[in-house]
C-alpha cells in the first residue's frame, strides 16, 4: 500500500479536542454557578456514572471544562483557584491541553482522591459534588483527607448547567451473543450470580459497570467509543429475573424480543424508586463501594439505613476467568490481528526510511489493515503512534495540531488494539526507522528482558500481579531507571481492553487464576527524546512444573524488532524464548499473508 493509497481512518478521528483558550471563560461561568448554589468548591471527575474508561461525549465534563482529554483525572474548582489532578501517565499531556494559568496540574497516585483538595477551599467551606459521579469509597476517602476542613454536599451537576450544547445520551443497536461466542448462557450466569447473592446473604445486587452487565446478559452495543458497551443499570434479585434500566429510547421491541423473558426492562427514571422500595421492604442490597454511585446508595438508605451491604461487584471475578469459548475467540482475534500487524510492519519498514511519514498516516494505515477483516468493528482504544519525542508521552493521542513527521532513524512507538467480533486485542511495538543509538538499544533490550521475564514466569496459585511486577522492572532498575505505569492490566473478551480486578502492578492484589488474560507491557520513556514499550497479551494457564502452579501463554502474534536488540545483554534462555516466539509467529501468521509480506516476515522472525 502506497502512502497515497491509505484510506482515511474511520474508527479514530484527529480533530483537536482541547483548546486552552476556552478554559478561562468556562471556569468563570462555573464559579458563578457555584456562587448561586452556595458552594465554595466543586468536583469535576473524568468518570461517568458507569465508571468506564470511555465515556459518551455528553459525559466528558472534565474535558469540556479543562481541555484535558485523558482517561483518568479530577478537577477541583475553588472560588479563587483550581487544580487538575492526574496520574503519572498524563503529567506531560495535561499541561499541554489545559490553561495552566487557571489550573494547577498536580500529579497523584492512580485510584486515589488527592489530599491537596483541602487547599482549594476555604476552612469551613462547602465542596459540592455530583452523587452520580462519585462512589461511597471516594467520598469516605475525601472526608478523611478534608479532616473537618470543609464539608461535602451532593447536588446537581454544575458543569451541565453551563454546557449549552451538551450532546445527548447515545442510543445504539443492541446485539445478543449466542452461547457459541459467550460460552455460557445468560440464564446460567444469572443463576450462578444468584447463588453468590444467597451465600452473601444479600437479597439483590445493583450492577452499574457496563462490562459486568453486558457480560452477564450476553449483550453488546456501541454506546461509547472503542468498547462495545450498553450503558444502563441492572438490579439482580436473589430470586426472579433481573431488571435492566435504560434510557427510554433504548427500550425497543427488538431489544425486548432479543432478551426474551429472562430480563425485564424499565426506564432509568424508575431505578432509584425501585431501590428505595426494595430497601423499605427489608431487603439487603449489595453494592460495590468502589464503583456504585453515591446516588444509588442514598436511595437505598432512604428506604432503610441498614439495607446496604458493601461487597465487590460479584460479576468482575467470574468475568475475568475466561471460559473455553471466550479463550478460543480471543485466540482467533489475535490471529486476525497478527495478519494486520504483519502487513502493517512490512509496510512501515518499506515506507519509514524514505521519509514523508507522519503519525496520522501511521494510525490510518494500521486501521486500514485491521479493517480489511470483516470482523473488525472498532479500535479497542485510540491508537498511540508517537514518533521520536512523542513516544515518551505514555498515553499520547495524535491530532492535527500535534501530528509529527517521523525523521528516519527515530523510534516509533505504536500502541494499538482491535475490537473483533471474536475478541479484543492490545499490542505495542517500538519500531526502528533507521540505525538506532547504543542508548536506545540498551533501553529496548532491558524492556525486552523484562517482558520475557513475565512471559516465562511460573508461580504458585494465590500469586497476584503485585507480586510479579518486579520481574519486569528489575533490568531497568539495574541501570537506575524505571517506568511510571503498571506492567499489565486485565483484558476483556469483546469487552473493555482495560478490565479489572486483575493486573500486574503494585495496586493489584487479586490472585491470578487460569483463564485470566492480561497485558505484559514494560517500557522506558526519555522525555523529549523517545519512548519504548513492548506489549503482548498473555493467558494464565496451569503449569506443568507441578500441581498448584501457573504460567502464561502468549496470545499476541507479531514480530519484535530484532534490530533494536543489544545481543550482548541477552542471556541464552532469553534468546531461546525470542527465537521460539518468532518461529511461532511465522508458523501461525506466515500461511495467512501474501508472498511479499511472508518474505518480510521470514526476515523479521529469523533466529538471532
Amino acid at each position: 500500500m502506497l502512502l497515497d493509497d491509505i484510506p482515511p481512518a474511520q474508527f479514530q478521528t484527529f480533530e483537536v479536542k482541547s483548546d486552552p483558550e476556552k478554559v478561562a471563560p468556562r471556569l468563570t461561568l462555573l464559579r458563578k454557578t457555584m456562587e448561586n448554589s452556595g458552594v465554595d468548591a466543586f468536583l469535576v471527575p473524568r468518570a461517568d456514572a458507569h465508571r468506564g474508561e470511555s465515556v459518551p461525549p455528553g459525559d466528558a465534563r472534565l474535558a469540556y471544562l479543562t481541555g484535558f482529554t485523558g482517561s483518568a483525572g479530577l478537577a477541583v474548582v475553588g472560588r479563587s483557584k483550581a487544580a487538575l489532578f492526574v496520574d503519572s501517565r498524563y503529567t506531560l499531556q495535561a499541561p499541554a491541553q489545559t490553561d495552566t494559568r487557571k489550573f494547577d496540574v498536580v500529579e497523584i497516585n492512580q485510584a486515589a482522591m488527592p489530599a491537596g483538595i483541602a487547599s482549594y477551599v476555604r476552612k469551613g467551606g462547602v465542596v459540592g459534588y455530583d452523587p452520580w459521579l462519585h462512589t461511597p469509597g471516594e467520598i469516605r476517602d475525601l472526608e478523611g483527607k478534608l479532616a473537618g476542613h470543609a464539608t461535602l454536599r451532593p447536588l446537581d451537576n454544575l458543569v451541565d448547567a453551563i454546557w449549552p450544547d451538551r450532546p445527548a445520551a447515545p442510543v445504539t443497536p443492541v446485539e445478543t451473543l449466542g452461547d457459541n461466542r459467550a460460552g455460557k448462557s445468560s440464564a446460567q450466569k444469572i443463576a450462578e450470580l444468584q447463588a453468590t447473592l444467597a451465600a452473601d446473604k444479600a437479597d439483590a445486587t445493583v450492577l452499574t459497570l457496563p462490562d459486568s452487565i453486558c457480560w452477564l446478559l450476553n449483550i453488546r452495543a456501541r454506546d461509547v467509543p472503542n468498547t462495545p458497551f450498553l450503558l444502563g443499570f441492572c438490579i439482580v434479585p436473589r430470586r426472579g429475573r433481573p431488571t435492566l434500566y435504560l434510557a427510554p429510547e433504548k427500550i425497543t421491541a427488538e431489544l425486548r424480543a432479543a432478551l426474551g423473558d429472562r430480563v425485564a426492562l424499565a426506564p432509568t427514571g424508575k431505578l432509584l424508586p425501585a431501590i428505595t422500595r426494595l430497601a423499605a421492604g427489608g431487603r439487603r442490597i449489595a453494592i460495590d463501594p468502589a464503583s456504585c454511585p453515591v446516588a444509588i446508595v442514598e436511595a437505598a438508605k432512604a428506604g432503610n439505613a441498614e439495607a446496604v451491604l458493601e461487597k465487590p461487584d460479584p460479576v468482575r471475578l467470574p468475568k475475568a476467568r475466561k471460559n473455553d469459548a471466550e479463550i478460543g475467540g480471543m485466540k482467533e482475534a489475535h490471529r486476525i490481528d497478527g495478519v494486520a500487524m504483519a502487513r502493517f510492519l512490512a509496510w512501515f519498514d518499506e515506507a519509514a526510511p524514505k521519509g514523508g511519514l507522519d503519525e496520522i498516516t501511521v494510525v490510518s494505515a494500521l486501521e486500514a489493515f485491521r479493517r480489511a477483516d470483516a470482523s473488525a468493528v472498532d479500535n479497542s482504544f485510540d491508537t498511540i503512534a508517537g514518533a521520536g519525542a512523542n513516544g515518551a508521552i505514555v498515553h499520547y493521542r495524535v491530532d492535527r495540531k500535534s501530528n509529527r513527521m517521523l525523521v528516519p532513524g527515530e523510534l516509533m512507538l505504536v500502541d494499538s488494539g482491535g475490537q473483533y467480533l471474536s475478541g479484543t486485542t492490545d499490542i505495542t511495538r517500538t519500531i526502528s526507522s533507521g540505525p538506532a543509538g547504543s542508548e536506545e538499544k540498551d533501553r529496548f533490550t532491558r524492556v525486552l528482558k523484562g517482558m520475557i521475564a513475565i512471559s516465562t514466569a511460573r508461580f504458585p496459585k494465590g500469586t497476584s500481579g503485585a507480586q510479579i511486577d518486579i520481574l519486569a522492572r528489575q533490568f531497568l532498575w539495574q541501570a537506575g531507571v524505571t517506568y511510571n505505569h503498571g506492567t499489565g492490566h486485565g483484558v476483556g473478551a469483546f469487552l473493555s481492553v482495560h478490565e479489572g480486578p486483575i493486573g500486574i502492578s503494585s495496586r493489584f492484589s487479586t490472585p491470578l487464576e487460569p483463564g485470566m488474560i492480561l497485558s505484559n507491557e514494560p517500557g522506558y520513556y526519555k522525555s523529549g527524546a523517545y519512548g519504548i514499550r513492548i506489549e503482548n497479551l498473555v493467558l494464565v494457564i496451569p503449569s506443568d512444573v507441578g500441581d498448584g502452579w501457573l504460567e502464561f501463554e502468549t496470545l499476541t502474534l507479531a514480530p519484535i524488532d530484532r534490530r533494536l536488540i543489544d545481543l550482548a545483554l541477552l542471556l541464552p534462555h532469553e534468546r531461546e524464548w525470542l527465537d521460539a516466539y518468532h518461529r511461532r509467529v511465522l508458523n501461525e501468521i506466515g500461511p495467512l499473508v501474501e508472498p511479499r509480506v511472508r518474505a518480510w516476515l521470514e526476515k523479521a522472525t529469523a533466529p538471532l
